[in-house]
């Protein structure tokens, strides 16, 4: 369940939750992004910029290609 700013379980009914969207609206209370993330997690996204520029031109065409075939086979089924 997602948890609110102070780390308090967010409302599950509708009405419990629209009055915790306006108090954020107003700036009654604050709603930060969570910022626990693991180390992994966090440069989890550079890995793909620095494989792909570790590889080949040739290379990345290769894994294009098979990409794109299966993406087309998979739309013909």
């Amino acid at each position: 369940m997602p948890k609110g700013p102070r780390g308090e379980k967010r409302p599950a009914d509708a009405i419990g939750l629209a009055v915790m969207v306006g108090k954020i609206a107003t700036g009654e209370i604050e709603d930060a992004p969570d910022a626990t993330k693991s180390a992994a997690a966090q440069l989890g996204s550079l890995g793909g910029k620095k494989r792909a520029e570790n590889m080949t031109p040739e290379r990345r065409a290769e894994i294009a290609k098979a990409a794109a075939a299966k993406r087309w086979e998979h739309n013909r089924t």
